[in-house]
């Protein structure tokens, strides 16, 4: 005689409906606002005027002016991730590792976490009153001090690459504590004392136990703020406007119809920022998990 498999009461299957219940929200904002543009994206850059299939639009990012728009965001993200993780990592091993007062962590981590945020207009505002031609430091460095910061040798400009540059870092810093600090939380220890015990040097210590398990997290932190460097577009456009032309200003020009007068095009270039995107969020993701894996 054949049983049948036993049933699961029906308060429990209730339950256990609730509980996925939760994550719908999630799943439908993540299908409507990122999954489906994303497949209209991919789909656009590969489709031909007639709805055919077509590589032409894609070939077309390795031609002409386009190769050095990639190039120069590229440029852009890769000086500001560097800049941002080689000052962030500072400052989070000063709060968790160098001895500093514990009350200067939590305010420093509350104003990481505001100013990782702070972007788009406010922030272009915000240095164009600090650092612009008549921005208030610039002012001040020049009637009191005899600097001026826009003039030989310095010749400094906001609304150049070393300007963005240094606007970006001021929300890739913040990020950077955000995330490194966990991973310098993390060092057991254990570990140093084992390291003095055998005679190392606090330089050794470093060189030779603490980076290496620190590797991961830190390259996994500079893949995932150089994505979010190269994706910014509203604090490029409000500080620079067409004068700097990164990709997301294209685009976001292809978008409004300013410039090329080719949809698909605007396509191919947004599927170009989703591949180089990718590829750091990926990498991020990957070698977060081996940092993890390590610290446990």
């Amino acid at each position: 005689m054949t049983q049948s498999p036993p049933t699961a009461p029906p308060g429990q299957a209730l339950g256990s409906a609730l509980r996925w219940l939760g994550i719908v929200p999630f799943v439908l904002f993540a299908t409507l606002f990122l999954l489906l543009p994303t497949m209209k994206i991919v789909l656009g850059a590969f489709e031909a005027p007639d709805g055919g299939f077509t590589l032409a639009h894609v070939m077309q990012l390795f031609d002409g002016p386009i190769p050095d728009y990639y190039l120069i965001s590229i440029k852009i993200s890769l000086a500001s991730s560097a800049m941002g993780c080689l000052i962030g990592f500072a400052m989070a091993a000063a709060i968790t590792l160098g001895g500093l007062p514990r009350g200067i962590r939590a305010p420093l981590l509350t104003f990481s976490g505001v100013a990782s945020n702070f972007a788009g207009v406010p922030l272009a505002f915000a240095f164009l009153a600090t650092l612009g031609r008549l921005g208030l430091v610039t002012v001040l460095l020049r009637d009191w001090f005899g600097i001026n910061i826009y003039a030989p040798p310095i010749s400094f400009n906001l609304l150049s690459f070393s300007g963005l540059t240094l606007t970006y870092m001021f929300f890739q810093i913040p990020l950077m504590i955000l995330i490194i600090t966990p991973a310098l939380d993390g060092l057991k220890r254990e570990w140093r004392e084992a390291a003095e015990i055998l005679g190392a040097s606090g330089l050794q210590y470093w060189r030779m136990v603490a980076l290496p398990i620190l590797t991961p997290a830190l390259l996994g932190t500079f893949a995932l703020l150089f994505a979010n460097a190269f994706g910014a577009v509203a604090t490029a456009y409000a500080l620079t406007g067409s004068s700097l032309s990164i990709v997301p200003i294209v685009l976001f020009a292809q978008i409004r119809g300013d410039v090329l007068q080719d949809p698909h095009l605007g396509y191919a270039l947004a599927f170009g920022m989703i591949v180089v995107t990718g590829i750091a969020n990926g990498l991020y993701v990957w070698l977060r998990a081996r940092s993890e894996r390590w610290m446990k």
